[in-house]
């Protein structure tokens, strides 16, 4: 990727290399390690050693190299699916090495988690539906950790009321702010949400645009059922007409979403039809649903790097931002007692 599209989110007044973290010990496994290296450069800790084998059988073993007794210890794994390990996979490794490092005897383990795999199975929509977010939940008590932390999940209700052990839940909220302020300040803006279920979160980020921009800014939202994977539903309620229409969603699967609000957007007049999600999966059609002329710009995170984005139609409109800044700061919080609550802004 053209390195001028990636932008690295301005660290807030706080966030310089810390002090005081002697005690902490940070770990990242298998492909979260460019992730946790940036993390570990922003805190000033360096990354902990430690072993990742696979066997012939395809089990594995994970074991820090390193003494955890008695300290404060923060395991970063981002759990989506690549080529090389699923979602399962990565699940199962931070699992037990989590369990591998309360058997050694660490004082505290935090599980810094950018994107947490089955946020979205968080109820039941059919008879006899499972509810994997809790079983997740269950998984991760029982290995001992002590604090989950991740990014933007489908249903921060549902998240929080699912584990027993402590929970941080933090907000791409600021990080969208604070790149599209300078770039929409002369420009008439509207926020919209893709669904009726993103209402409370496009509002969210609608009131703190209009804080940074310095005046009102609309919301607008689309129809959508969907129904064994069939999304439909056309209807816009809002105006996004002569204005740079942004769309803000938690992630971004197969892009059907994001493809029809754009095409709806387009069609009542607005000016310009940008996209702004946290986790950009890409799976699917994404490829060809998001190369579509209606949409301009596509905002995402780094918590999944958007390695199955192909198309150069849609390579060119993506820009992505840096989450470990806001990721070190909240470990900062957790192990120095401070708030997590000040750090998401109003």
């Amino acid at each position: 990727m053209d390195a001028s599209r990636w932008r690295p989110h301005p660290y807030w007044p706080s966030l310089t290399k810390a002090e005081g973290l002697n005690d902490v010990i940070l770990f990242a496994l298998g492909a979260s390690r460019e992730f946790g290296a940036k993390l570990a450069h922003v805190l000033g800790v360096p990354l902990a050693a430690h072993e990742e084998r696979t066997f012939e059988d395809g089990e594995h073993k994970t074991r820090p190299l390193v003494s955890v007794r008695g300290r404060d210890v923060f395991v970063v794994h981002s759990l989506y699916g690549d080529a090389h390990e699923s979602a399962n996979d990565k699940l199962c490794r931070l699992l037990f090495f989590i369990g591998a490092l309360k058997d050694a005897a660490a004082a505290k383990v935090t599980a810094l988690v950018p994107y947490l795999c089955y946020a979205r199975k968080d109820s039941k929509t059919k008879p006899r539906d499972p509810v994997t977010t809790r079983y997740v939940a269950a998984m991760f008590e029982s290995v001992g950790a002590d604090r989950i932390v991740t990014l933007d999940v489908h249903n921060v209700a549902a998240y929080q009321n699912a584990f027993r052990c402590g929970t941080e839940h933090l907000e791409a909220k600021r990080l969208f702010v604070d790149y599209f302020t300078p770039r929409l300040r002369d420009a008439a803006v509207a926020v919209v949400s893709p669904d009726v279920g993103g209402v409370k979160r496009a509002e969210a980020f609608r009131e703190a645009l209009a804080r940074a921009l310095g005046r009102e800014v609309p919301l607008a939202v689309m129809e959508k059922q969907r129904s064994a994977g069939v999304v439909s539903g056309e209807a816009l309620v809002g105006d996004v007409t002569d204005r740079v229409a942004i769309l803000l969603d938690d992630l971004i699967a197969t892009g059907t979403t994001l493809a029809r609000a754009a095409a709806a957007c387009h069609a009542r007049g607005a000016a310009r039809v940008v996209a702004a999600a946290t986790h950009g999966l890409f799976t699917g059609e994404a490829n060809t649903r998001l190369a579509e002329p209606a949409l301009a710009e596509l905002v995402v995170t780094d918590t999944v790097p958007p390695f199955r984005l192909i198309e150069p139609a849609v390579r060119g409109k993506l820009v992505i931002l840096e989450a470990a800044p806001l990721f070190a700061e909240a470990a900062r919080r957790v192990h120095e007692g401070g708030s997590i609550v000040d750090l998401l802004g109003p």
